[in-house]
């Protein structure tokens, strides 16, 4: 019988800061499709014990990051090192709290980077799994709309169409990626954006998109969302 993590507990996270993005139904879009497709021989159908290397870009509180190490205490096949990314000092703290918290100290590798901009050179060629949460909603004209900016916009403001800080994450991806074997992207994108236009970007920058789930929050539907190699 094959062993899955459905039943596994979510991390807890005692530690969310004001300005730091706290796990929301997008977070948990993303761990229950894990959830689902992680077990002890396949991660989401590649073999589990050929990824090496995941990344949580825009790591927030660490949820994402945390689930990948606590599951890795059930599949003896997963030993995959656990890289977590964000722009934000703050994100990064607490990031780190809450890994002290569930005894984790030192097992994540956290990076402070503007996207892969201070990544070092020796982490080229070498994420199989790459997890983003992106700023996915369009720019509010300050003007029109009368809104004082926040540190926290950038948690959400993913440019003037809602995808630009996606797209420039995946200019700068394929240097990260470990192209000698089949590696995945995952990310969130909004129904409040042009999905038809995102989808020619990706399919410009070289990429075939597969639609994974959907949950309908509110104005829009959050869409998780599988990238490969075309």
């Amino acid at each position: 019988m094959v062993k899955n993590i459905n039943s596994f507990p979510d991390p807890s996270i005692l530690y969310t800061f004001d300005e730091v993005y706290p796990p929301s139904d997008d977070t948990y879009l993303i761990i229950d499709y894990f959830k689902k497709e992680i077990n002890e021989n396949f991660f989401d159908g590649l073999p589990i014990n050929s990824i090496k290397k995941i990344l949580d870009m825009g790591t927030g509180t660490g949820i994402i990051a945390l689930f990948f190490q606590e599951i890795k205490k059930y599949l003896s096949n997963f030993t995959s090192k656990i890289y977590a990314s964000d722009i934000s000092d703050a994100a990064i703290r607490c990031a780190t709290l809450n890994e002290k918290t569930i005894n984790y100290k030192n097992n994540i590798n956290f990076i402070k980077s503007d996207l892969f901009r201070k990544f070092p050179p020796n982490l080229q060629q070498s994420f199989d799994i790459i997890v983003f949460n992106p700023p996915y909603l369009p720019s509010i004209s300050d003007k029109e709309n009368n809104i004082i900016r926040r540190r926290s916009d950038s948690n959400w403001d993913g440019g003037e169409r809602g995808f630009e800080v996606f797209l420039e994450f995946l200019r700068q991806v394929k240097d990260f990626l470990n192209s000698e074997q089949k590696y995945y992207i995952y990310y969130i994108s909004s129904s409040s954006t042009d999905l038809s236009e995102l989808n020619e970007e990706l399919e410009i920058l070289g990429f075939q998109n597969s639609v994974l789930n959907k949950r309908h929050i509110f104005f829009e539907d959050i869409i998780l969302n599988r990238l490969e190699e075309l």
